[in-house]
């Protein structure tokens, strides 16, 4: 068997899957980014700002930065995150990248493999493969992406599996695909994060040991009870001796809290456009402002907005700790889908500082 590769500097010493508290921050802080697309931008603009945002996030002592895979979505750039996460990883130096994440059901299990394989052999101790089993588009556009797979949602925990032996180049002798080989593949191949918005996810994670992730930001009320039958049903492995869980968070600090509800309210308008089938551009806050809302979108617009850390950033920094506390997670992941990357560049530094990130420790 090939050893492992000796540590590079960013990697010596430094766990792969349990996250780093910069500065005097209480807890690891990470970014999910969706290369969003503005009203009135491109999507070359809105992948150029998320290379900014990724170089802006390193230098402010975030964690981690993951992309997420999404589909026929005019305000989402990030549709295949393995090519998003290269570019990125030439761009920074010591930010953990990954994908927030891949959805597995649209793709062959060994695709998957060489594609995190290779961006594992390009930067090494920085990748993180984050899986998901939504197909992250509607169903049409699902069975395009699938064509010729047999296999959906229904089938993960075997996709997954096939994934890993893949990825470890351990498939048991008289098994079909015994013989072959994801190339390139590393030793130290990159952690595999199970992501979720339900119990699902949080079981199977708990049950192979692996580090979970869940969608608080689309899925507040399953927070807790996902995170305590993660817990409760945790089985030590090869990975992890103990649980150790993230969530996704969506937060916006401004200046005042009016300015931040303001902001944060163009994404909640995207959002309803998405949940009634009509996917578009992030829409200018302006536009968020006047749109005419009937009494059912106000009160969709009231209940997402009651779901996002938003305010000053002292205000800010106070609603992440207290739902860190209040859930236990090990590792919060902030997401600002918001128009006007001047606006998200802003609001992640204010957050970052409020939090302690950038603060020096003390002696």
């Amino acid at each position: 068997m090939s050893t492992a590769p000796e540590p590079t500097d960013h990697q010596s010493g430094e766990d792969p899957i349990r996250g780093r508290a910069a500065g005097t921050a209480p807890a690891p802080l990470s970014v999910l980014d969706l290369a969003t697309v503005g009203a009135g931008h491109t999507a070359a603009e809105a992948l150029a700002a998320t290379t900014e945002l990724a170089r802006s996030a390193e230098r402010l002592g975030y964690h981690r930065f993951w992309v997420a895979e999404h589909h026929g979505m005019p305000g989402v750039a990030s549709s295949v995150p393995a090519v998003l996460l290269a570019h990125l990883g030439a761009h920074t130096e010591t930010l953990r990248l990954g994908s927030g994440g891949v959805m597995l059901p649209n793709h062959a299990p060994l695709s998957i493999a060489e594609q995190f394989g290779l961006l594992e052999a390009l930067h090494p101790g920085r990748i993180d493969l984050g899986l998901g089993r939504a197909p992250g588009t509607d169903q049409a556009t699902a069975r395009a992406l699938r064509r010729g797979l047999a296999d959906g949602a229904d089938d993960f925990p075997r996709q997954l599996a096939e994934l890993t032996h893949f990825l470890d180049g351990d498939f048991p002798g008289g098994h079909p695909y015994a013989r072959l080989e994801a190339v390139p593949r590393s030793a130290a191949r990159p952690p595999i994060w199970l992501l979720g918005s339900s119990g699902f996810s949080a079981q199977l994670s708990a049950r192979l040991g692996l580090p979970f992730a869940f969608a608080h930001h689309f899925s507040a009320a399953n927070t807790v009870p996902a995170l305590d039958l993660y817990r409760d049903t945790f089985c030590p492995s090869d990975v992890l001796a103990e649980p150790y869980a993230l969530i996704g968070v969506s937060a916006v600090a401004a200046e005042t809290t009016e300015r931040a509800r303001w902001l944060a309210r163009s994404a909640g308008l995207g959002m309803l456009r998405l949940r009634q089938g009509r996917p578009g551009p992030i829409p200018t806050p302006e536009e968020a402002a006047a749109h005419p809302y009937t009494p059912a979108e106000e009160d969709f617009m009231d209940s997402w907005l009651a779901n996002v850390v938003l305010g000053t950033p002292a205000e800010v920094a106070e609603g992440l700790e207290a739902l860190r506390r209040r859930t236990g997670a090990d590792e919060l992941m902030v997401t600002s889908h918001i128009h006007g990357h001047h606006n998200r560049l802003t609001s992640y530094r204010l957050i970052a500082e409020a939090y302690g990130l950038t603060a020096e420790a003390s002696a």
